[in-house]
């Protein structure tokens, strides 16, 4: 599966797929406990019909799992199962990678990761890859030493002077050092402070995905000029837009912009090298879509040519 989406070619996917568009109803999300989540997420468009079931258990080994069903769309036949933890990771950080190439500014020199779960390594990872500029990553956590597992782990997966890897004990002191600030944290309470960041400063929160989530501020959120993965998503279960709206802290129009209209250039989010941004992320079937679309091109398509299925490592 990692194989099979490579950076550029799944940013690539996931352009095409923002400016294309696609059928993508809501998500069905159904809590089976206070704690833990099934999410049910389809999508559709003349080649494909695709859902995706994922689990989200905060008190599991791994606290997202995930499995992709694609189907063809003129007959309905299973073309492939697919693992949809490694389809998830790779597109939730091209898409993030994506969003901060178009929303940085120039000058951005240094990535802090705020959280060192399963996602983060390749939030890392595709922003390294994909972002231009880019010499030094910082990385944090609550547990300092797993935050310098993952800085050792990313160092060894780059070796060489050109990038420099570090944990920090201080989100402070590290926040007021980044250009680029990567949360994917399942955090209730903020974590990055809109006082702590330099002009220019890209936010890209990830880990919110619920209305009681938090990974930044009120006044991070202010400062900002907002994109959303979608509307329809973001505004009904970000926790950082839904809770300083409901307090009038914001309105929708300090939204500027869904992805969509970004790569399609429809709106110039960034005005200036000053300007702080924010892009947050609660995920789209469409980037599924797009992402499974990669992995049966790089398996010659042959899933569903005979009106036969394949497993791609089912989870």
């Amino acid at each position: 599966m990692h194989a099979a989406l490579p950076w550029d070619a799944c940013a690539a996917a996931l352009e095409a797929a923002f400016v294309a568009g696609a059928c993508v109803p809501v998500r069905h999300a159904h809590a089976l406990s206070d704690q833990d989540t099934l999410l049910l997420m389809p999508a559709w468009d003349n080649e494909l019909i695709l859902t995706k079931l994922v689990t989200v258990m905060p008190g599991a080994a791994h606290t997202v799992q995930a499995t992709v069903v694609a189907l063809d769309r003129a007959t309905g036949a299973v073309r492939a199962v697919m693992d949809g933890e490694a389809l998830t990771l790779r597109r939730t950080a091209a898409t993030s990678a994506l969003a901060a190439r178009a929303l940085c500014a120039p000058a951005t020199k240094t990535l802090l990761m705020v959280g060192t779960g399963r996602l983060a390594e390749w939030l890392v990872r595709a922003h390294v890859a994909l972002v231009p500029g880019i010499a030094r990553v910082l990385v944090w956590g609550r547990r300092l030493e797993r935050a310098r597992a993952l800085a050792g782990r990313l160092a060894a997966l780059h070796p060489g002077p050109s990038i420099e890897f570090d944990s920090v004990a201080s989100l402070e002191a590290a926040s007021r050092q980044a250009n680029l600030i990567s949360c994917a944290t399942t955090s209730t309470e903020p974590l990055v402070r809109g006082d702590w960041l330099a002009e220019g400063t890209h936010l890209d929160l990830v880990g919110g995905f619920k209305p009681g989530m938090r990974e930044v501020d009120d006044a991070a959120v202010a400062r900002a000029r907002v994109v959303v993965d979608t509307y329809a998503g973001a505004l009904s279960e970000a926790g950082d837009l839904v809770q300083p709206m409901q307090r009038g802290v914001i309105d929708r129009s300090h939204v500027r912009a869904e992805l969509a209209e970004v790569v399609r250039r429809e709106r110039l989010v960034r005005q200036s090298a000053a300007d702080v941004t924010l892009f947050k992320s609660v995920g789209t079937a469409l980037e599924d879509l797009a992402a499974a679309r990669c992995v049966l091109d790089a398996m010659g398509g042959a899933a569903g040519s005979a009106g036969g299925s394949a497993i791609a490592a089912g989870s």
